[in-house]
């Protein structure tokens, strides 16, 4: 008995982490948003549904999610230039393991390190448009950041820069798990590098590829380092999640913040399931 039972020692420890630090917080989060509270009072009072009923009526708490777009539409660009050089480097190439390091290193430095490198880069008379001047396009020159139509760019093209590289490893990783038999025999049937892409590389790590739509749709709809060191969510870049934060922190509404994040939390839940429906497990295969 003792013996059948074991497994459950070596698991308490990561059970007890698990449900302290995750499932607990997520059990008050939904506690909280049933009800009006500043955060200090140590009574709270009871609200019923206005706080989702204010997320989801109140323009300035749903519009904000149109602001996803642009990490959304990014995420995909993020995800093509991955695999791309995924696949360009899983051959033989003259300083690959170099590129592989420069790919990757971005997704390294700490978020805030990069938002305050990029702060620099955007910033007028800054980096980049000194190099535009440099190379004769000074005319190009313009607010990056605070201009509304064009700050989210920038914020999204950062985004794109330091994410890359997970992708990259995590497609890399995948493409090296396919046997070499399979590209040897691609070889003598008069395969190119294309007809290896489309018949091999592409259905072996689909499901690969499937869990970095899961993270670029969970990302775009989550992302808040980024525009919150580089502009605060001014000029037009505040995500649903500054807004939380800002709801919560500043204007002492943990209530409704609460709602927020759990609504943040459905409509994910929400994407991953439907992604899963349309592509689930047993329709894919690493060989």
């Amino acid at each position: 008995m003792r013996g059948r039972n074991a497994h459950w020692f070596y698991l308490a420890p990561a059970l007890a982490l698990l449900i302290t630090f995750t499932y607990v917080p997520v059990g008050n989060m939904v506690w909280y948003s049933f009800h009006q509270w500043d955060g200090l009072d140590p009574v709270m009072e009871p609200a019923g549904l206005d706080n989702y009923v204010r997320v989801f009526t109140d323009e300035r708490y749903w519009r904000v999610f149109l602001i996803s777009l642009y990490y959304f539409v990014a995420s995909f660009a993020q995800i093509a230039i991955a695999l791309y050089f995924a696949v360009v480097l899983s051959f033989s190439t003259r300083f690959r393991n170099l590129f592989k390091g420069i790919l990757f290193f971005p997704y390294l430095l700490n978020g805030v390190a990069v938002g305050f490198v990029f702060l620099y880069l955007f910033q007028p008379d800054g980096t980049l448009d000194s190099v535009l001047r440099l190379v004769g396009l000074g005319g190009h020159t313009q607010y990056w950041l605070g201009d509304p139509d064009v700050a989210n760019i920038s914020l999204a093209g950062t985004s794109v820069w330091r994410f890359t590289g997970l992708s990259f490893v995590l497609f890399l990783g995948a493409i090296q798990s396919i046997p070499g038999e399979i590209y040897e025999a691609a070889d003598l049937d008069g395969a190119n590098r294309w007809h290896q892409f489309r018949f091999i590389i592409a259905p072996g790590i689909r499901r690969i590829i499937s869990l970095s739509f899961i993270l670029a749709i969970s990302g775009s709809l989550a992302v808040f380092e980024i525009p919150f060191i580089m502009t605060g969510g001014a000029n037009g870049t505040r995500t649903f999640v500054i807004q939380a934060y800002e709801t919560a922190f500043q204007f002492r509404q943990i209530g409704l913040a609460s709602a927020m994040a759990v609504v943040l939390l459905l409509i994910v839940l929400l994407v991953t399931w439907i992604q899963r429906r349309l592509l689930p497990d047993e329709e894919v295969t690493l060989t």
